[in-house]
């Protein structure tokens, strides 16, 4: 699913890997964004959102492009207030937990697709591509 105003977004990413637990996602999202895309692997998993409005305002904040969720995010009228991109699988109400569970800075696999802190995200309306590299558009 889209959210955020920004229908297409894309720079260099930064990764998480969580399990229905945002605390590295809050740590991280209050460091400066420098045009990052934030992506968090929350395992697919649909029973905790992630991220929601409030963080989403403070990826757009701090200076992030985007967030790419594996897994849900809430309070979806006010990511569509971002001037960010988001996407996610779903959405789900409930919040996540604050167990100081995850790890940052890490390779994650999303589909069968490894991400690596560094390489380059780019969405648009018709999909995801991430790249090793900057490339020129």
């Amino acid at each position: 699913m889209k959210s955020g105003k920004r229908e297409a977004f894309s720079g260099p990413i930064v990764t998480i890997k969580v399990f229905k637990d945002n605390t590295l996602v809050v740590e991280l999202l209050a460091t400066k964004g420098e045009g990052r895309v934030l992506v968090v692997d929350g395992e697919g998993s649909l029973r905790r959102a992630i991220t929601g409005g409030v963080l989403a305002k403070c990826a757009e904040i701090m200076g992030c492009s985007g967030i790419v969720i594996n897994g849900c995010i809430r309070y979806v009228d006010e990511v569509n207030g971002c001037e960010i991109g988001v996407r996610a699988w779903a959405t789900c109400p409930v919040r996540p937990v604050k167990s100081d569970g995850g790890q940052k800075h890490v390779p994650i696999n999303i589909g069968g697709i490894w991400i690596h802190e560094g390489e380059w995200l780019y969405a648009d309306g018709d999909g995801i591509l991430v790249s090793t590299s900057q490339l020129s558009i």
